[in-house]
């Protein structure tokens, strides 16, 4: 199999992920292959057998006919999946350590944040007010993670280890040392009852399209030290219902949200996710993975493809993920 020209598609204006940025790192680890940046007027498509992208125009894809392999940059594919003008080649999603390492940190950070209180304790400082409230410990929290793949395995582990009862729920059965573990329709609402905080890493699907909304809230421990469940949504913004958030935190169904993704990004400036008192805001940037992992990861998948052997983390199409 000769080696095949990689071509890079990357929408993105965030100074790390500029496109001529990715072409320095891929030309610095394929070894000699050939880096294309698209668009390129002078490329002939039938030349590319690889594609490096963030989030194509729909149909961008489409135009080489010799595509053997998608390689996704970040770890949600659903942007590419709504593409019905996708190739039919195997699409794979970043998956090394730097990734989840850092999802990870990021949902330990922030359980932990809700379970000791630093939302009061800092509106304390600012109020000059010496007033601390009785603190639970963590073996008296359950932290409830929908989907528990690589991320949500990895997050759950640390929370073990940190004292925190951790259950976790998925599509299909899991089995997750030390982690109570639901899966299915018929396991979803007992996982629900017994969650005092939902981190939510699940992919979005069809299935899971606002899958974060009321009916799920209200089905949340309703006597949690916390006083009321905490909502952490690390995964998609698609996933959840934002009327219904906002809502559930002004009624005292959440107690609090941290929330790293949302439905349009950037935040509109009048969103009041911004200023509400009970929502900790962060700009997609959970897992903010190392740009020259995710080069080398995949200028080392090519070359193992190409000597005959598979590529990892394909994507299974029908489930989205």
């Amino acid at each position: 199999m000769t080696k095949g020209t990689l071509a890079v598609l990357i929408n993105s204006t965030q100074q790390n992920w500029l496109p001529e940025r990715w072409k320095v790192r891929f030309d610095a680890v394929c070894g000699g292959r050939r880096v294309v940046l698209l668009p390129d007027a002078g490329l002939d498509p039938a030349e590319v057998h690889y594609a490096a992208v963030w989030k194509p125009v729909p149909g961008d894809l489409g135009a080489f006919p010799n595509l053997r392999a998608i390689f996704n940059l970040g770890a949600g594919v659903d942007a590419l999946m709504a593409d019905d003008s996708l190739p039919d080649v195997p699409l794979v999603r970043v998956a090394v350590p730097d990734l989840t390492h850092r999802m990870t940190e990021y949902v330990v950070l922030h359980v932990l944040m809700h379970h000791r209180q630093e939302p009061y304790l800092r509106q304390s400082q600012r109020e000059t007010r010496w007033e601390p409230k009785y603190q639970w410990p963590a073996s008296a929290v359950t932290v409830g993670i929908m989907g528990v793949g690589t991320l949500g395995a990895d997050a759950a582990e640390v929370l073990r280890q940190l004292g925190f009862r951790v259950s976790g729920w998925s599509r299909s059965p899991r089995v997750i040392a030390g982690v109570e573990c639901f899966h299915g329709a018929g396991g979803f609402d007992a996982f629900l009852r017994a969650t005092d905080i939902l981190v939510c890493l699940l992919p979005l699907t069809p299935e899971t399209q606002r899958i974060l909304n009321r009916d799920v809230f209200a089905k949340l421990n309703r006597n949690s030290p916390l006083g009321a469940p905490v909502l952490i949504n690390a995964g998609r913004g698609g996933l959840q219902n934002e009327a219904d958030i906002l809502a559930c935190l002004d009624d005292g169904t959440l107690g609090a949200a941290s929330l790293d993704v949302f439905v349009q990004e950037p935040v509109p400036p009048d969103s009041a996710f911004w200023t509400h008192p009970k929502v900790v805001l962060t700009p997609h940037n959970a897992a903010d993975t190392d740009a020259d992992a995710i080069s080398a990861y995949v200028a080392e998948q090519i070359a193992r493809f190409e000597a005959g052997g598979g590529l990892e983390n394909v994507v299974d199409r029908a489930r989205g993920y």
